[in-house]
Order: structure tokens, then sequence, then C-alpha cells
């Protein structure tokens, strides 16, 4: 018994503790990210907070269908069920990304 921290089982494989989806999620908050929902639709803005069952607030967001904008949204909230997928965006919303 070694505590559990050990090599196998741990998902991931990547360089050490860091790579937790919770510390991930931790370190977004904050930060521009794109959320990608069930049904294909893109929201992008700054990550404000997120819960246990990944529902999400956002700021400055806008809402992207097939790649093209179609609404800005000053706060949005997202209920975690339509959830796909978090990503941290690659450029600022400044940059217009």
């Amino acid at each position: 018994m070694n505590g559990g921290s050990g090599g196998s089982g741990s998902g991931g494989g990547g360089s050490g503790a860091g790579k937790m989806p919770t510390n991930f999620l931790k370190s977004i908050r904050g930060r521009p990210v794109v959320v990608k929902l069930n049904s294909g639709v893109d929201y992008r803005g700054i990550l404000a907070c997120l819960d246990p069952y990944m529902n999400i607030a956002m700021e400055q967001t806008e809402e992207y269908v097939n790649g093209q904008l179609k609404n800005k949204y000053g706060d949005a909230f997202i209920r975690g069920n339509n959830v796909l997928y978090i990503s941290t965006s690659k450029r600022t919303l400044a940059d217009g990304a």
C-alpha cells in the first residue's frame, strides 16, 4: 500500500500530478476558453467559474455556429450536461479569437 500514487491506472500518462482535470480547470479560471456543446455550438469567452457538475459561468461570451459569430453576450451560464469539452483559447479575445 503506497497511498495510490503508483504508476498505472492514473490516466493522462503525462508529466506528473499537475495533469489532473480538476487542476486544469482550476488553472484556466479567468482565462479565455472555448466551450463546445453537444449541439456543435461553440461559446468563447472568459471562464468566470464552474462547479463539479460542469455548470459554467462565462464573461464576454461570443456564440459561434458553424464557425460564424452569431451573438455576443455579456455574461452567460451553460448547464454542464450540455458541455462536450472545454478548451483554452489559442489567442486572446482582444486578438479576435
